[in-house]
């Protein structure tokens, strides 16, 4: 078991790669540095073995795709992911590290937005977009994360052994802040200095439809992590709509003894029924979704165990 390990997704970063690992090696000179091609047409994978890192590949298109992959095969007491565009400063690894190993915490965020983030991307509507989505984030699952989105990260053992890696793109830090604030995992904020990628680097990621990507995963993380919330929500909107048009319905009954509009009446009852069922699916999700929190926590218990077990059996070796 390694004791830090950087971690490098890497696809056609020819013009930074060589830079991002020897910063890496000079901050960090006790990790090991990681870098996975991600099919790569450009040198990625050969300067990044030049500058000294353990390269690695992965096949499937998508950087969730490869961080699935690295948090299957490495096993270290602390991880930092990092981008490989050299947009990240290298100096500031120690301080991510630092909330791992003192404080037991299990994702320390490398936060851009407080920092010189909305300066330094001269892409107006990824501005917009970061900011976006941390106020949908922060405001449906009640969280205050800095920057949701930030590809400078470090994770505790616990954290990488227990997540579930279910995006294949860019959705993926989105996915990793919210399930850590589900799962009630202890979170830092560390504010970093961010830079725009150099020339000659160019960036992967598509504004709109990876965007829209990022806004579903949400939703749909929203209705995975709080089912009562979000079948509710729907609920409620049904039955006032189907109460709303039946109120007509009645009170014309009641003036005249006689039920004018039929078709209404049962697309009234239609309605309320289906409200009724959702609210009624929300809560037995809701219900089994508690029992996945218990299991959760079991879970941890068993990968403390097995970290520990692994550090015993390095120490015999």
């Amino acid at each position: 078991m390694d004791k830090i390990a950087v971690l490098i997704p890497c696809y056609n970063e020819a013009a930074t790669i060589k830079k991002v690992v020897a910063d890496f090696h000079e901050s960090l000179p006790e990790a090991v540095i990681y870098v996975y091609d991600n099919n790569s047409t450009d040198d990625t994978a050969r300067l990044a073995e030049e500058a000294g890192a353990v390269l690695r590949h992965e096949y499937q298109q998508g950087k969730g795709n490869v961080i699935r992959r690295m948090f299957r095969e490495i096993d270290s007491e602390v991880y930092i992911m990092v981008d490989g565009d050299d947009t990240y400063p290298a100096d500031v690894a120690p301080e991510l590290v630092a909330p791992i190993l003192e404080k037991q915490a299990d994702m320390v965020v490398g936060d851009r937005l407080s920092s010189t983030y909305f300066t330094e991307n001269k892409r107006r509507f990824h501005n917009f977009g970061n900011d976006l989505v941390r106020k949908c984030v922060n405001q449906i699952f009640h969280s205050s994360i800095q920057d949701v989105m930030t590809g400078y990260r470090a994770f505790s053992y616990q954290f990488v052994k227990t997540y579930p890696v279910t995006s294949k793109g860019f959705e993926i830090e989105t996915e990793m802040s919210i399930h850590a604030v589900e799962r009630n995992m202890q979170m830092e904020n560390v504010v970093i200095a961010y830079r725009d990628r150099p020339d000659g680097s160019e960036s992967k990621l598509n504004t709109c439809s990876d965007g829209f990507k990022v806004l579903m995963t949400i939703l749909s993380l929203y209705k995975n992590y709080k089912p009562l919330q979000f079948f509710g929500s729907i609920s409620m909107v049904l039955a006032f709509v189907s109460i709303g048009f039946f109120i007509p319905v009645f009170l014309d009954y009641l003036k005249v003894g006689l039920v004018a509009k039929f078709p209404t009446l049962f697309m009234c009852g239609f309605v309320f029924l289906l409200a009724m069922l959702l609210f009624s699916v929300g809560l037995i999700l809701q219900t089994l979704r508690q029992r996945d929190r218990q299991d959760f926590e079991f879970k941890m218990n068993i990968v403390e165990n097995m970290k520990k077990q692994r550090k015993r059996e390095d120490h015999v070796k």
